[in-house]
């Protein structure tokens, strides 16, 4: 993704949108990707006074989305007979998304707050998550 395609749909097209719906509290949350820091990128978020939140440099990811990933990841992996061409994996996520329940969802969600303080205070090193 380049920085303008990062800008012109994602910022101007989501977040801005988002950040006047959620008001003042809006904290804007990215990670590290080229595009997210480009001086380009800077001077857009400030000049809507969106505030980013501080992410460590050697960070695991702490999105719940890529948590949602690695869960799928495991189950497809623990299949009795994993997928073995693409239509086939496509199916196997499909069935597999099924079985996450909206409680183990939840669950990463409501547990973030706490995997951001154990990887803020290993300075995005290791936690025991």
């Amino acid at each position: 993704m380049t920085v303008h395609i990062y800008r012109d749909v994602i910022l101007e097209q989501h977040v801005h949108l988002f950040r006047g719906a959620m008001g003042a509290e809006f904290l804007f949350m990215e990670d590290n990707a080229r595009p997210h820091h480009a001086n380009f990128v800077d001077a857009c978020l400030q000049s809507e006074d969106i505030t980013r939140m501080d992410w460590p440099a050697y960070s695991p990811d702490l999105n719940p989305i890529d948590n949602v990933w690695d869960m799928l990841g495991r189950r497809i992996a623990a299949r009795q007979s994993p997928p073995t061409c693409l239509p086939e994996l496509w199916r196997a996520l499909l069935d597999e998304r099924c079985n996450i329940s909206q409680h183990q969802i939840d669950n990463l969600i409501l547990n973030m707050p706490r995997h951001f303080k154990a990887c803020f205070a290993s300075s995005g090193k290791h936690t025991p998550y």
